[in-house]
């Protein structure tokens, strides 16, 4: 293992660092497709609803559609990438997410719509796997935690975008079913702007280099030397050894790689899964596909309940560079827990108050001035919670705890377990909202509050330590505390 500044003299680590963000951004843009994407169908389930005339069930098939695609592109990536390279995995998402974004706006009816964001899934998926081991495996050990964290900040800000665009489009049309000054439709025109982040991700793919591990692996070693020389340092040709030595092996990296004797695989990809389970079931992406239209069903006016969509975006922002700061200075385990118990505190206390509320006609929470407050805050908290810990950590996670033999592999059976679970979440929420919101909120509060023990108990610390030293935590003796 190497010290913190991995032996680099200070001009050395300066341009190094320069150049490991700069790529380390272009990776994270995938991350800025799925918040985007995301916030995309926030603007437009209303619309879709009332020209379509689809009840809620319905809509809850076609806005978590394309996670279904998702969960297969990420399975599939590892294997891609292994076989062709990150970057053109990244170049071949973005041109699917391209001409699905259009596809999107140009679809007469909810099945076509829903085939489209399926297949535009595929490329979200891939893009979430290959960001996350792609920026892992070029990054400095010091600086591995805060460079993936880009892949969050690039959601959010993807989130953020996408509401900024929509609200645009919206109030030029008077609303998503209206029509814009320039013609055609204002929701199509906000499926048809995603085409533009796609564009400029393809474009920074271009325009960066290989993985070094993923060089070794191809026996291109003087090419790994140079990449690996210009961003990480140090001593190049012991580097090389280290990952030739984790990558041994009687055949190419594949996906049987991750299977073991517990349950059909190895514990830490169960490791993996569950941290990518959990970040989904405490119901984070409730709050960004359907923030709008929850804030009107407990009294919010259609302004103020876009502008709550807001101010939970900015908030997701602001916890999210405070991630960035935090990760490499306090570890990931000890963010993880502090999450939790935000988390379950704020989603507790929006339980409380809809179970308490009377409900109208459509068994929707009547709230007062006072509650609809305190539920407002508890909202942002949560996503404050969420931010600085369990959004951005899990992914950091996910694209350096697995040894470099299963590392792509790995990653893709645990994104694929993310996005299923983004699915079911999504899915389901309609239908519990119906029954009661503090059913959902509750059920939420739990899984949080259950996260908590499953990182006290299964996580360990990985601050700090060498992707070529990751392979401790594949023996099974994964529980000890850090």
């Amino acid at each position: 293992m190497t010290s913190d500044n991995d032996g680099l003299l200070p001009a050395q680590t300066h341009s190094g660092t320069s150049s490991a963000v700069f790529v380390s951004i272009a990776a994270a843009l995938g991350g800025f497709l799925f918040g985007y994407d995301t916030a995309v169908i926030n603007g437009t389930t209303g619309a879709l609803e009332s020209q379509w005339g689809i009840n809620s069930v319905e809509t809850g098939v076609v806005v978590s559609s394309a996670l279904l695609g998702c969960a297969v592109g990420a399975w599939f990536a590892g294997s891609l990438a292994n076989k062709f390279g990150r970057p053109k995995v990244m170049m071949l998402a973005a041109i699917i997410f391209f001409i699905t974004s259009l596809g999107s706006a140009l679809a007469t009816g909810p099945v076509d719509l829903t085939v489209w964001r399926v297949v535009g899934g595929l490329a979200i998926g891939a893009a979430s796997v290959i960001a996350p081991a792609y920026i892992a495996e070029i990054a400095p050990a010091h600086l591995r935690g805060r460079l993936g964290s880009l892949q969050q900040f690039a959601i959010v800000l993807g989130i953020f975008a996408a509401l900024l665009v929509n609200y645009g489009i919206q109030a030029s049309a008077g609303g998503a079913s209206g029509e814009v000054p320039w013609g055609g439709t204002a929701w199509r025109w906000m499926f048809a702007a995603a085409a533009v982040p796609a564009f400029v991700y393809f474009m920074f793919s271009l325009n960066i280099p290989e993985s070094p591990r993923y060089l070794v692996a191809k026996q291109r070693l003087q090419e790994a030397k140079e990449v690996l020389t210009k961003y990480v340092g140090g001593d190049v040709d012991t580097r090389i050894s280290e990952i030739q030595r984790t990558l041994t092996s009687d055949h190419p990296p594949r996906i049987s790689d991750v299977r073991g004797p517990r349950l059909g695989l190895l514990p830490i990809v169960w490791i993996g899964i569950f941290l990518s389970m959990f970040q989904q079931f405490v119901g984070i992406n409730v709050i960004f596909y359907y923030s709008t239209s929850l804030w009107q069903s407990v009294g919010f006016s259609e302004s103020d309940a876009f502008l709550t969509s807001v101010i939970n975006s900015v908030v997701n922002i602001a916890g999210t560079i405070l991630a960035i700061y935090l990760v490499d200075r306090v570890g990931r385990k000890k963010l993880l827990m502090w999450g939790s118990l935000i988390m379950f505190v704020a989603l507790g206390t929006m339980a409380v108050i809809f179970a308490s509320a009377p409900v109208d006609a459509d068994n929707n929470p009547i709230l007062g001035d006072a509650e609809g407050t305190v539920a407002l805050i508890a909202a942002n908290v949560f996503v404050f919670g969420f931010a600085f810990t369990w959004g951005p950590v899990v992914w950091v996670l996910l694209g350096e705890m697995f040894s470099n033999r299963i590392r792509a592999s790995a990653l893709g059976v645990a994104a694929a377990a993310q996005w299923i679970s983004n699915w079911l979440i999504t899915v389901t929420f309609p239908e519990l909202a119906r029954t009661g919101l503090f059913l959902a909120y509750g059920l939420y509060a739990l899984f949080a509050l259950i996260s908590f023990f499953f990182v006290l108990k299964m996580v360990k610390e990985t601050k700090g330590v060498e992707l070529e030293d990751m392979e401790s935590l594949e023996s099974g003796k994964f529980g000890t505390p850090a």
